[in-house]
């Protein structure tokens, strides 16, 4: 939220938060490693939106218990899930620019539909709502896609992070079950830091996320978790 205030009141330029590979190299502007998650964009209500859907859903799939990397299902491996969305998308953004990503540097709407992606994946039971039609919550990235497409706009970003929700899916749980191999593990830091979690079993309970609306451009907004309790000496995810 900071970050977004100071572009937004002139404070700082925007373009100062985009991921600049020559600035970081040359510069060693190394904040835009984050800051090109962290800014919102331009106050207006589209910008709400995007917030609100990344605090949500984030929220949901925290609560709900993220899948388990080493941490039990807990605040630190949701924290990892989204450290490997964002690596990967710094990776994998040059090879698909020329296909699906403009010129635009901003990747916080991409880790969005990660977010959106990977919840629908763990509790594909659970029931969502778009405006007022109930969608089982696995079909739910895709009715935003077919909505957003429906209304003329952009959907290279969502596709971005819906796939890099899909390699994160088959990684931590196809993998391990059908090769009997673990290959992503929760860093000790993260479980040090936020405590190891309490398994809990997949959500099966009603989502009512926002309706989409308008252009929904790539300089979307970040967020953070709710307060939960995952064990001795957890943390959440936005409540530091």
């Amino acid at each position: 939220m900071v970050i977004t205030l100071t572009g937004n009141l002139g404070v700082v330029s925007p373009m100062n938060f985009t991921f600049n590979l020559n600035a970081i190299k040359d510069n060693f502007q190394v904040w835009r490693i984050l800051t090109c998650f962290c800014y919102v964009g331009a106050f207006e209500f589209n910008t709400l939106i995007s917030m609100y859907l990344l605090v949500q859903f984030s929220k949901q799939y925290e609560k709900g218990g993220p899948f388990n990397t080493g941490a039990g299902g807990g605040t630190a491996d949701y924290a990892f899930a989204l450290l490997f969305a964002m690596i990967v998308m710094l990776t994998t953004a040059p090879l698909v620019r020329r296909y699906i990503i403009p010129l635009g540097t901003i990747y916080t709407k991409n880790l969005i539909y990660f977010v959106l992606y990977v919840w629908s994946k763990r509790n594909p039971t659970a029931q969502a709502n778009i405006w007022g039609i109930p969608v089982p919550s696995i079909y739910l990235p895709f009715a935003y896609v077919a909505l957003t497409m429906f209304m003329g706009n952009p959907i290279h970003f969502m596709l971005h992070g819906m796939a890099i929700g899909h390699i994160y899916y088959f990684l931590v749980e196809v993998v391990p079950q059908v090769y009997g191999k673990d290959v992503l593990h929760t860093p000790q830091f993260f479980i040090d830091y936020f405590g190891v979690g309490e398994y809990v079993a997949p959500q099966v309970g009603y989502a009512d996320p926002p309706q989409p609306r308008g252009n929904e451009g790539n300089n979307g907004g970040g967020g953070g978790g709710g307060r939960h309790h995952w064990g001795a000496g957890g943390q959440a995810l936005g409540t530091q």
